[in-house]
């Protein structure tokens, strides 16, 4: 739970960035929004987040 927050938080504000800087508009900002909204209700959700939690865990492993 805490990944997958962290994660959405991220996003969000990598979002916020784009749209403020002028590299995304907001019509396509509302499109890729919704493409995830729409995403989270498929039957490839648990796929998609099983490979953000493995990328996460791989992540985290690497010693620095």
């Amino acid at each position: 739970m805490a990944i997958s927050l962290s994660v959405v938080l991220l996003l969000a504000i990598v979002l916020v960035v784009l749209i403020r800087g002028g590299s995304l508009k907001g019509g396509p900002a509302t499109v890729a929004i919704l493409f995830g909204f729409f995403l989270a209700s498929t039957d490839m959700a648990p796929s998609v987040n099983r490979f953000l939690n493995s990328l996460a865990e791989t992540i985290n492993q690497i010693n620095f």
